[in-house]
């Protein structure tokens, strides 16, 4: 039995071979589309994953540079406290010897307070 191929069965083998060839893109492209979505969300974890890392790094450098920072305000403070007490010294010092000074030379202690007072009046009034 011999069959014709008509204008008809073309048609129809046309429109199956579009149909198939369609749903081949249309797979193509969603498995594209997928890959792009894997690859795209590889990139934001990687991305994700080095900022941690960056923000870690710098959150250890932070405390580094702090800890420094205090050791070093630390060391500074001990450094005026010896100076404070240094100076405190030699002022209770001088104190001393001034006081004794004026015990036993009162009227030459008001004789220079009151000419360091006049000067400084007169430097004072100049400006």
């Amino acid at each position: 039995m011999a069959t014709n191929y008509t204008a008809s069965d073309a048609k129809n083998d046309l429109k199956d071979n579009a149909n198939q060839t369609a749903n081949k893109t249309a797979s193509d492209l969603r498995e594209g589309a997928n890959e792009a979505k894997r690859t795209a969300q590889d990139a934001i974890d990687s991305a994700k994953e080095k900022g941690q890392e960056a923000l870690d790094t710098a959150r250890e450098r932070g405390a580094e540079y702090a800890e420094r920072a205090r050791h070093e305000a630390d060391r500074l403070y001990r450094e005026g406290q010896r100076k404070v007490g240094e100076v405190a010294h030699y002022a209770e010092d001088y104190y001393d010897e001034m006081s004794d000074m004026v015990r036993r030379k009162p009227a030459q202690a008001l004789g220079i307070a009151a000419g360091v007072g006049f000067l400084v009046g007169l430097i004072l009034a100049r400006r």
